[in-house]
């Protein structure tokens, strides 16, 4: 937020825009989502839309909660997966952002761990309670 403020007030006050302020808040804004994906995770604080699961009863709801929570999981883990993939691809023929060139590859490498992160603990939590709860 502060780079795009600069670069606003360079832009329009001093006719000075920030060499590649637009490329730079791309990559920030790319990071912090994937950063706060894992902490979401962590926090169960997804988006959710429960026009079906508030009418079923309450004890199908852990089991209901641990396979939506394997099967995001699961949709987390094939997501990273891609991205890795991709990040080669972007690696294997030097792909970097067109004005600062810098290498897109580290940042696709790194969404993919984050999004493989998240994946694991959306699978996971769910999965743990509903298990705790058979064991009782």
């Amino acid at each position: 937020m502060g780079l795009t403020v600069c670069d606003v007030i360079g832009r329009y006050l001093f006719n000075s825009p920030i060499k590649g302020a637009s490329e730079l808040t791309e990559i920030l804004l790319c990071a912090v989502i994937f950063v706060g994906l894992g902490a979401v995770s962590l926090a169960e604080d997804h988006v959710t839309v429960d026009l079906l699961t508030e009418k079923m009863p309450l004890a199908v709801q852990p089991l209901r909660q641990a396979v939506t929570g394997v099967l995001s999981g699961a949709i987390l883990v094939v997501i990273s997966w891609r991205l890795w993939i991709y990040a080669d691809q972007i690696g294997g023929y030097g792909g970097s952002t067109t004005n600062l060139s810098i290498p897109i590859a580290p940042l696709g490498y790194f969404c993919a761990i984050c999004a493989f992160i998240g994946g694991v603990i959306t699978a996971f939590l769910p999965l743990e309670r509903f298990i705790k709860r058979l064991k009782q």
